[in-house]
């Protein structure tokens, strides 16, 4: 699983002229899910992104994390995350999994986050053309890849 993790003032995603979540300050995850992934990765995930240190404590120094400042959780699935860029312009997606098998592991690690968090996560909707709006604060943006484990 690809993350791409933005610490947001606020962000939001829209379906057919609709919003279907919405936060606040916190955290907004682009989730990329390929055909090796499983639970083992959505358990290392989970516990990863919602206890990052990237929110400012009172020194202004990134010592906080989304469960420490009680902020919010939107989880946007993009398979794009997994593109091969490795031959020619237009980008592959083999490596990206299928739904009948990313749509569990996306819908897991949405229910394990709300879990830890205690409250509702806010969701894009999967396979959907979505329209992702945020104020990205910082600019903070993390990259983390269950199968890179660094």
């Amino acid at each position: 699983m690809r993350l791409v993790i933005q610490r947001v003032s606020n962000a939001s995603v829209t379906v057919e002229n609709q919003i279907i979540g919405r936060i606040g300050k916190g955290i907004l995850v682009l989730l990329g899910i390929e055909q090796s992934d499983s639970e083992e990765d959505v358990d290392w995930l989970v516990p990863k992104t919602l206890q990052m240190r990237i929110f400012s404590d009172e020194e202004g120094k990134m010592n906080c994390s989304l469960q420490d400042i009680q902020g919010d959780l939107l989880v946007v699935s993009q398979f794009t995350l997994h593109a091969s860029t490795k031959k020619g312009n237009r980008p592959g997606f083999i490596a990206a999994a299928r739904p009948e098998q990313a749509i569990p592991l996306y819908e897991m690690f949405i229910r394990k986050s709300e879990i830890t968090l205690g409250k509702t996560v806010q969701c894009g909707s999967f396979g959907a053309d979505m329209k992702v709006e945020l104020l990205n604060d910082g600019p903070v943006t993390i990259l983390i890849d269950s199968k890179n484990r660094e």
